[in-house]
């Protein structure tokens, strides 16, 4: 009777004990937390302040982890991203349509950049200063109208803005090297919700003059930053493939891309920021990749590069601000502790996360 007593109390050692420890991984003879540990660190250190961030801020981050967990307790968070994209469909419903009113609110946006002194924003400034009717169309509108339209929803003026929409031919800033150099993952997630959204389709321009834009052959002779903003280009295509984070990709529909990550990896941990080396991971854990050594490398230099007085993943400046890490660190727990897609939350699938609409926004 001792001895069974005694191995039914091995057996509990066993399964309470053991995978706790086996979550702790020894390296160098120091005990490190493994990567969902890290995730879950860093998590809490996001969702135990998560309302003292934006609507946009706080938002994002909720929208993203709903589409990993399913999870209800983000839903607050996702009905203040909703209000935002509401109250930002209502203004231009009402007070900026007519092509003199937009042409007001895009120098307006333009002027924001004059003064910037790093490279991207005068980039930017110079490549749009002569169509600064992106900011409206681009950067505001489409990301409004398709995230409604990612919930299952639409504004209710939405022949109106589609109307706008139309008015304007996206190939041009689409296809224009300048405008790629400055903005590529902004288009890249701006022909996608077009695509989405039914207009124009301008996905094969693009990812033609992206190509042309960004030669491989002269990676070497890029700076930083632009080799930067050449890897963002190329994860944002993946990514709004996916309808980010969405639904599962196939490598072998975007195969040139994924074989020059994988082929350029170790040169992609060296020479670009955090955010961007975890969506390379995510990429290849979106399609299924999750044994392919890409993703280990990038789970492990996320995890050494994370500030674990704060834990939290820093900027390359060292900066542990909350708000201006909410995209580097919410990338970081996606990585390091990886769900599942979900095409989620729909006011039609998931109705207890929409109890109530923000004004403007109807049922598709």
């Amino acid at each position: 009777m001792f001895v069974c007593r005694l191995k039914a109390l091995l057996l509990m050692v066993v399964i309470f004990i053991v995978p706790f420890v086996q979550a702790e991984i020894i390296e160098g003879g120091k005990t490190v937390p493994s990567f969902e540990q890290d995730a879950a660190s860093i998590r809490h250190t996001y969702e135990t302040q998560l309302y003292t961030l934006s609507a946009f801020k706080a938002g994002h981050y909720g929208l993203r982890m709903y589409r990993q967990t399913m999870d209800p307790k983000y839903s607050a968070a996702i009905w203040s991203d909703m209000a935002r994209v509401a109250s930002r469909l209502n203004q231009f419903s009402s007070e900026v349509h007519t092509p003199k009113q937009i042409e007001a609110y895009s120098k307006k946006r333009l002027s924001t950049y004059i003064n910037d002194t790093d490279v991207r924003s005068m980039l930017r400034y110079q490549a749009t200063k002569s169509m600064p009717d992106y900011f409206y169309l681009g950067v505001d509108l489409l990301g409004s109208m398709a995230r409604a339209d990612e919930y299952g929803l639409k504004h209710r003026n939405d022949k109106e803005l589609r109307e706008i929409i139309r008015r304007y031919d996206f190939k041009k800033y689409a296809t224009d090297e300048a405008m790629i150099k400055a903005w590529a993952a902004q288009l890249a997630n701006q022909v996608y919700w077009l695509r989405q959204l039914g207009e124009q389709d301008v996905v094969d321009d693009f990812v033609e003059a992206f190509r042309l834009a960004y030669p491989d052959a002269q990676d070497e002779q890029l700076s930083d930053q632009q080799y930067g903003n050449k890897i963002y280009g190329l994860t944002h295509i993946l990514l709004a493939d996916s309808q980010y984070y969405q639904h599962p990709l196939k490598e072998s529909e975007h195969q040139w891309i994924y074989d020059y990550l994988r082929n350029n990896i170790d040169t992609i941990l060296k020479r670009s920021k955090e955010d961007i080396i975890s969506e390379v991971g995510i990429t290849f854990l979106l399609a299924g990749l999750e044994d392919d050594p890409v993703v280990y490398k990038t789970q492990k230099h996320i995890q050494d590069a994370m500030n674990r007085q704060v834990n939290m993943v820093p900027s390359t400046s060292n900066s542990t601000d909350l708000t201006d890490g909410e995209h580097r660190n919410v990338l970081a727990i996606m990585l390091l502790d990886w769900q599942t897609p979900h095409a989620a939350p729909t006011i039609q699938n998931e109705p207890k996360a929409f109890i109530s609409k923000p004004y403007g926004l109807v049922g598709k």
